[in-house]
Parts: C-alpha cells; sequence; structure tokens
C-alpha cells in the first residue's frame, strides 16, 4: 500500500472566511468547536471498541493500537478543549449525544470483529482528515497558530487510517456500505456541531 500524501488537499476552493474581524472570530470558534466535538467522538468510538475488544484475551494487538489511537485523540481534545477556552469559544451542545453515539458506533462496529472495527476506524478519519485539510485551507493565512496544529492532527487521522486499512478494513463484509453509512454519519455531525 502507498502512504497517501500528507499535504493538505481539498476537492474544492476553501471556503472564504466571513467579511470582518467578528466573522472571522465566529467561523474559528465554529471550527474550535466542532473539532473539538469530532475529537470528543472519536474518543468514545475508541472507548466503545476497547470496552469489547478488552475483554478477550488474544484481542490484544488491537486492544493495543486503539489504547494509541485513543490516546492521540485524548491529546488533540485536551488541545482543544485549552483553545476553546482561551478563545471564549463554547463546546457543542450537542456533546451526550457524540458520547453516547460514538461509543454505541465503537461497540457495534467491535462486536462485528475487528476488520468492522477497523472500517469505522477508515471511515471516520477519511472524514476527519479531508475536513482538517479544508479547514487548513480556510485559515492557514488568518491563523497560521491554528492551521499548523491541525496539520499535526491530520497527521494522526492519516496513521490512524493507515492502521485500520492495514488491519483489513477493506476486506469487512459490507465494507462500502459500513464505510458510507458511518462517513455520512460523520459528515451530519460536523454539521450540526459547528452551529449547534
Amino acid at each position: 500500500m502507498t502512504a497517501p500524501d500528507p499535504t493538505p488537499k481539498t476537492k474544492r476552493p476553501p471556503r472564504p472566511l466571513p467579511p470582518g474581524a467578528e466573522g472571522v472570530k465566529r467561523r474559528i470558534e465554529e471550527i474550535l468547536r466542532v473539532d473539538h466535538a469530532g475529537e470528543y467522538g472519536a474518543v468514545h468510538i475508541y472507548r466503545g471498541q476497547k470496552a469489547v475488544f478488552a475483554k478477550t484475551a488474544h484481542k490484544r494487538e488491537i486492544a493495543e493500537q486503539l489504547d494509541e489511537m485513543k490516546g492521540h485523540e485524548e491529546e488533540h481534545l485536551a488541545h482543544f478543549d485549552a483553545l476553546l477556552k482561551a478563545r471564549g469559544a463554547r463546546p457543542t451542545a450537542l456533546a451526550p449525544f457524540w458520547r453516547l453515539g460514538g461509543f454505541m458506533m465503537g461497540a457495534t462496529t467491535a462486536l462485528m470483529g475487528e476488520k468492522a472495527a477497523h472500517a469505522c476506524t477508515a471511515a471516520v478519519e477519511t472524514v476527519i482528515e479531508g475536513h482538517y485539510a479544508d479547514q487548513i485551507a480556510e485559515i492557514e493565512d488568518t491563523d497560521p497558530e491554528l492551521a499548523k496544529t491541525l496539520a499535526q492532527f491530520r497527521e494522526d487521522e492519516l496513521h490512524h487510517r493507515d492502521i485500520a486499512l492495514e488491519g483489513g478494513a477493506e476486506d469487512t463484509p459490507g465494507y462500502k456500505l459500513i464505510s458510507g453509512v458511518i462517513g455520512g454519519i460523520c459528515k451530519l455531525a460536523i454539521k450540526t456541531s459547528e452551529k449547534i
């Protein structure tokens, strides 16, 4: 498998920032809110998967991978939590839904087996790394420090996706359907978490 190009690429031109300082501030707050929500959901996906695999002794390798990936997401979440506070932005009001939904998505795919758990990771991380790439393109001139942080986090998401693909995500029965449904849920979560 060829390693993906880590350079952020978007399929469409960057979204223009709103005019004026207040418009830019609101947009940055939306970015922080949705990214915080995404990392919060990801932590709970991995917790759900780990809850299933931790009970099975022969699943040690995937449990260790999940621990590593969950650790990255927890670091991202803590960073976004600090940024929200530092910039006076609020988190999403939908956090309880993302906590429960993330845990259920993780546990359900883990119950379907290791490859399905990897399919979940691949689908989520594919959406998230593209989302980060779009945000980087949008703000790299206006807020280069935040763009740099997003680029670092995007690297972790690409790494998680690669682990999942190497673990057989695409060999999951019904992979395209599972990937499409999970990807669609992630995209809906992104749209709603920016505003609510």
